[in-house]
């Protein structure tokens, strides 16, 4: 009441959460939480525990306010998830979405985003999964009347999601008490329930790899061959071990682009949840992270919470978890931190690769070292395996030597590292490369941009599939414009008359156009110009590849140019670093085709030598 909570939150958010905390997210304590608390007083929960801002386990996101207590007739823990909003107009935007004034994007509707709460911590706290009935969900409006968001509260309810306002505050009140004992000799109990839920130990509870067994192993049966099934053996063995003898295995799985890394991985989480292993999915990519999560949750949307990222560890507990799939491990960090995390807390951090090993008994890496197209990704074998012995863990290593993607064609990953002058392949043209047997694969170069992407129409047009444009990141990348009252993406990529643009930023809808996560399996992606961050890790049947001045042919070599590239974070690399970085990134965009792909240089020079070369 003496309006210092907001402040005393601001001062404790800057240390448990070690960064910034915005002027918005502080004006939003001081105005929802006192009205709330208030009404939580009023019904005569003033002897509930509190718990404010509550971490989703291995997740990012918070929870507004939890109220933990004792259920008025069971004597049961009690746990209401509650997402407070400050609106006091909105009106639904389709499907799962609400548009609310002065917000230029839609958002999930209050409703659906507390009880999506609700399931993920219940999918990942096992505890609360054996105790059915302990967590409820609501959203407060309470600056609203029901008359000016009447629409949204005909959005389906649910025991994980109601949706209350000023002016049926009452029923909130009833709500409260019909969940929570409003006997204050129940404070203690409270206490215990509140302590418990911190203190809870987090995997994938049963309920939740039932979900994936059935979605992720059933759905698509995956065929592992030779190496493949070497790999996946392995991970099993180790999980045995680790529960009869409690040792802990790192398996590092080597593979090129299309050897059949991710099909691995999906197999491997499938097969764990069947057995009712605790398992999780972790990459260092949103891109790559959120398309997983679409592909193999596609019936099920829980399913999605498996799917995490490598930083979502920093805390983790020890051995928390029985596997824990590193997935484009190559993207592995020095470290989990950002750039608002306090200096104090960035000197005692842990390297990243030690925080996502200590979190499983079997740490599962797979990755592919001539992958790294971004400074301080570090993933490689060697940095894996020092940091495993250095803790102790016996090591095993499977490398893969398939190749799965562009048509099976071993002699194109040979091709590829001749053209680029990876190891000590010679650069050969396509034609004196190819056999009978690769003839499905194709590769061509254009005269320019607008052949390279008529030929693309061309292959989608006769042989169906998908195809994609993809491009170094030698051109800047617009935020949307709005044109006549529409958001429109940028023609950024301009090459002589031909012009066309980026993907869409992340977190930058644009009608008629997918989300950057979806490009590269979206089929509206046709049409604007791939970087590496949105094509690594996916692949497609046609794949276009325009290099840019970042990376040339002179006097018979290949020279990098810092001068030409705008990728913010690749400009900064050192020397010694940039070529390998600017290299790989053109490799990655060259082995996404499974069918064929077609290559053309802006320019003259590298643009005749990709000529003789794809011949």
């Amino acid at each position: 009441m003496r309006d210092r909570l907001h402040t005393l939150l601001e001062e404790q958010a800057r240390i448990r959460f070690e960064s910034g905390i915005g002027a918005a997210e502080v004006r939003s304590w001081q105005n929802s939480l006192p009205a709330f608390l208030t009404d939580v007083v009023d019904a005569g929960l003033g002897h509930v525990e509190v718990l404010l801002e509550h971490k989703l386990p291995h997740n990012p996101k918070r929870v507004d306010v939890v109220l933990c207590g004792t259920h008025p007739r069971r004597g049961t823990p009690s746990y209401v998830l509650v997402e407070l909003k400050q609106w006091s107009n909105a009106e639904p935007a389709g499907d799962d979405l609400v548009r609310v004034p002065h917000y230029p994007e839609p958002v999930l509707h209050p409703v659906e985003q507390v009880r999506r709460y609700c399931h993920y911590l219940v999918d990942s706290t096992p505890s609360l999964a054996e105790q059915p009935g302990a967590v409820h969900g609501l959203a407060y409006l309470h600056n609203a009347l029901e008359s000016g968001v009447w629409r949204l509260s005909r959005y389906e309810m649910d025991e994980y999601g109601h949706l209350y306002t000023m002016d049926t505050r009452s029923r909130l009140v009833d709500r409260l008490r019909a969940l929570l004992d409003t006997d204050p000799t129940t404070r203690d109990a409270a206490n215990r329930v509140a302590d418990d839920l911190l203190n809870a130990r987090h995997a994938p509870s049963k309920p939740l790899l039932d979900l994936a067994a059935r979605e992720i192993q059933e759905r698509e049966q995956f065929v592992l061959l030779d190496e493949q099934q070497v790999a996946y053996s392995s991970v099993l063995q180790a999980v045995e071990r680790a529960r009869t003898n409690r040792t802990q295995t790192v398996v590092v799985v080597l593979g090129g682009p299309g050897s059949g890394k991710s099909v691995i991985a999906l197999s491997l989480l499938g097969e764990l949840a069947r057995r009712g292993r605790s398992a999780y999915h972790a990459t260092g990519s949103s891109a790559f992270t959120n398309t997983m999560r679409k592909v193999a949750a596609k019936r099920a949307p829980r399913v999605r919470s498996m799917f995490k990222y490598f930083n979502d560890f920093m805390v983790a507990e020890q051995r928390g978890l029985e596997v824990l799939i590193c997935d484009e491990a190559h993207r592995i960090r020095e470290t989990s931190v950002n750039r608002y995390t306090r200096a104090e807390v960035r000197e005692r951090a842990r390297r990243q690769v030690v925080e996502l090993i200590d979190a499983a008994s079997v740490p599962v890496f797979l990755l592919d070292e001539h992958q790294v197209v971004r400074p301080g990704e570090m993933g490689s074998l060697q940095e894996i395996t020092a940091a495993a012995e250095a803790l102790g863990c016996r090591v095993e290593v499977v490398h893969l030597a398939g190749q799965y993607r562009c048509g099976g064609s071993e002699f194109f990953d040979a091709w590829v590292a001749g053209l680029l002058g990876i190891g000590y392949r010679r650069a050969t043209p396509w034609s004196e490369l190819v056999t009978r047997e690769d003839e499905d694969f194709v590769v061509r170069s254009a005269g320019s941009p607008a052949d390279l992407e008529a030929w693309l129409l061309a292959q989608r047009s006769e042989f169906r599939g998908t195809a994609r444009l993809a491009a170094g990141y030698c051109w800047r990348w617009s935020d949307p414009v709005v044109v006549d009252g529409t958001k429109a993406l940028v023609d950024d990529v301009e090459i002589g008359d031909w012009r066309r643009p980026w993907n869409a930023k992340p977190d930058k809808r644009v009608p008629d156009a997918p989300e950057s996560h979806y490009w590269a399996s979206d089929e509206r992606g046709f049409g604007q110009v791939g970087c590496v961050y949105t094509a690594q890790g996916f692949e497609y049947d046609w794949a276009g590849v325009i290099f840019g001045p970042d990376f040339v042919r002179r006097d018979g070599r290949w020279v990098a140019r810092r001068e030409h590239s705008h990728d913010p974070a690749v400009r900064k690399a050192p020397e010694e670093h940039f070529h390998r970085l600017v290299r790989n990134t053109y490799k990655v965009l060259l082995t996404r085709g499974m069918r064929g792909v077609c290559v053309y240089s802006t320019d003259a020079e590298t643009q005749e030598y990709l000529e003789q070369l794809a011949r």
